[in-house]
This record gives C-alpha cells, sequence and structure tokens, in this order.
C-alpha cells in the first residue's frame, strides 16, 4: 500500500541527483505545534513540504527533507508541541547550508514563528533565501480569492486549512467549519504566548477555507518565487 507520508519526502537517489544538478536546493522547516482541534500537529510541516515540492518542480530545484521541530513556544500551553531553541534553529540551518558546498539554499517556512530565519538569511552573505515572506503570503492570499490577512487569519485559519483540503484533506479533522475564534490585538503573545486570546488555538476563520483556495494559494506562490533565485543568481538557464 501506498504510504502518503512519503510523497512530502525526496526519494531520488545519489545518482540521480548528480545528473540533476539543481542551481539551489530548498529546505522546508515546519514546526510540530497545536492547530487547534481540526489540524493536525504537522500542519507547518505538510505545508512547507507540500509548497518546496511545488517550487522544486516548476524551478527544477534540490528538495531537501523536512525540519520537522522549530520554535513554537507561543503554542507551549497545548499538549503536543514541542520546540527547539532559535540557537538551535539558526545552528541547523547554517549546518545544512555548509554541507551543500556553495549550492545556495532557500529555507522553505511554514510557520511564522522562526523569527531567526530573517537573520540567518541576512547573515549568509548571499547564501540563503527565505520563501514565502509575509508580503508573498498576503499577495497569494488576494490571488487565491480568501477573505481575511495575516493579522486576523494568523493561525489554524483559512489559509492552512485551505491548503490541506487541497492536498491532504485526509488529514483535516471534522468540525473544521465550525473552529472559528477571530482574536483581538495580541500585543503580549512574545512575552505570554497565544493561550490567552484563544480558548481552542485557532486564530482565523477555517470556516471560509476551501480546497480550490488552497490551490490557487500554492500556484500563486510558486508563481512569485523566480525573483529569489535571481538574488541567488541561482535561475536555471535552461528552457
Amino acid at each position: 500500500m501506498d504510504d502518503p507520508t512519503l510523497s512530502l519526502l525526496p526519494l531520488t537517489t545519489t545518482a540521480e541527483e548528480g545528473e540533476h544538478g539543481a542551481p539551489a536546493a530548498l529546505l522546508p522547516v515546519g514546526s510540530l505545534e497545536q492547530h487547534g482541534p481540526h489540524l493536525p500537529l504537522v500542519t507547518d510541516t505538510v505545508i512547507a513540504c507540500v509548497l518546496a515540492r511545488e517550487l522544486a518542480r516548476a524551478h527544477r530545484l534540490r528538495l531537501l527533507p523536512p525540519v520537522t521541530v522549530s520554535c513554537s513556544h507561543e503554542h507551549a500551553a497545548w499538549p503536543g508541541t514541542v520546540s527547539i531553541s532559535a540557537p538551535t534553529l539558526h545552528a541547523v540551518v547554517t549546518d545544512i547550508a555548509a554541507s551543500l558546498r556553495g549550492t545556495p539554499l532557500v529555507l522553505v517556512n511554514g510557520h511564522g514563528g522562526n523569527h531567526v530565519l530573517a537573520n540567518t538569511v541576512q547573515a549568509s552573505g548571499g547564501a540563503m533565501a527565505l520563501f514565502p515572506q509575509g508580503h508573498e503570503w498576503e499577495a497569494a492570499r488576494r490571488e487565491a480569492g480568501m477573505a481575511t490577512d495575516n493579522d486576523t487569519d494568523m493561525h489554524a485559519g483559512e489559509l492552512e486549512t485551505s491548503v490541506l483540503l487541497h492536498t491532504r484533506p485526509d488529514l483535516v479533522r471534522p468540525g473544521w467549519d465550525g473552529a472559528d475564534h477571530v482574536s483581538g490585538p495580541r500585543d503580549h503573545m512574545p512575552t505570554r504566548g497565544l493561550a490567552p486570546y484563544t480558548p481552542n488555538g485557532v486564530v482565523g476563520r477555517p470556516s471560509l477555507a476551501a480546497a480550490d483556495k488552497g490551490r490557487r494559494l500554492l500556484e500563486a506562490l510558486t508563481a512569485a518565487f523566480t525573483g529569489h533565485l535571481t538574488a541567488l543568481g541561482a535561475a536555471d538557464p535552461r528552457p
């Protein structure tokens, strides 16, 4: 029986990678954290992996296995959440980049709390890129016809539920269309975590999700990615 989880992993051989000669590598960075009552703990990892897979196909890039645990300390109040420190995530990413021996690395980040990745890319001297950035998520939302924005739909809402409905509907639990929670300002979330702002772990409107919105969001992000390869000097010259 086919294991759908394997679709999130690269299954190439060393010979195939040698023949491929990809101009850059993609590292999905996810998390292991609560996503309300209707999405799995691995939601960010699934989204980072499916986006990286689309980017690899469209731009002939090398796909790496994901980093599956990252900086999720703001979700620690809920069972199942596991985190590593920002210095540890920085060290993992920089070690992977160094092992690529000069091949540029794109961090495909699925978790908004991984703030350290921006500084890691800044310090790389042009050897790394970070995708998607906040404005790219916002633009892709508009292209997909979503009604929410990054702030009001921060977690387990319309965007994330739409992507899973499109790519892995088997992972979306019943009741997703009744799990909405719209939060006000979250000014002290870095200090207090997310729990004071939501009773169920959701900040957003999963009831607005649709598989077609998830498909269009991934298409918009894939189309918007080319500029990062140009900035890295890794654009594929082949037709």
